[in-house]
């Protein structure tokens, strides 16, 4: 019996010593890559934080062909470092997620509600300080890189408000950077410019 009692009380003191520490998991929200260099989709971003939603925006005079929204999600890990400093640091993962600007659907009579169908998906990634972009196609498990000198690259590069990302057109982002002082000087000297009116017609 006391052989018993003396199992029963050292499976006890097993049970209650501390488990030995489990090894760090990496956060779920850094870029990871395929062995040729495609970045794996991340699957969860619409957990992440939204930034913004613009609909129909071009960048050209021409205007968009389509009546389009645009969604920019970013890791949650690198919207609290900004929230902090003001730039974007290491290992940013931002989503551009494009929907169709659809009327009427149900009651909604006027405006735009967002398709259920995603025309479009791309990635800007940080890593190791350099910036790079990936297109996403459709349900693919990997974005494939989309190389330099593309005119995303350059785009981002001479308009961008911090680090080449768009915060100007993020409201809640923007007031932050600029009480930083994180602006760009190209985007400083771009707003300082004034705008030519257009000729009448």
């Amino acid at each position: 019996m006391f052989k018993q009692l003396s199992v029963a009380a050292s499976l006890f003191l097993l049970a209650m010593q501390p488990s030995a520490p489990t090894p760090a998991t990496p956060a779920p929200d850094v870029p990871t890559y395929t062995s040729d260099g495609s970045l794996l989709a991340p699957t969860h971003y619409r957990e992440w934080i939204y930034l913004t939603s613009g609909i129909d925006m071009s960048y050209t005079a021409q205007g968009a062909s389509m009546s389009m929204f645009d969604n920019v999600f970013v890791n949650p890990t690198a919207y609290r470092s900004f929230l902090e400093t003001g730039i974007w640091p290491d290992k940013t993962i931002m989503v551009l997620e494009v929907r169709g600007a659809e009327k009427p659907i149900s009651i909604n009579k006027h405006g735009h509600t967002q398709s259920v169908a995603i025309m479009g998906t791309e990635i800007h990634v940080k890593d190791h300080g350099k910036w790079s972009f990936y297109d996403l196609p459709d349900n693919a498990a990997a974005a494939k890189l989309i190389p330099p000198p593309a005119s995303c690259y350059t785009c981002h590069e001479q308009h961008a408000a911090v680090d080449t990302t768009f915060v100007q057109f993020y409201p809640t982002l923007l007031p932050l950077a600029t009480q930083k002082h994180t602006l760009s000087p190209a985007y400083l000297q771009e707003i300082a410019t004034p705008v030519a009116s257009e000729p009448a017609k």
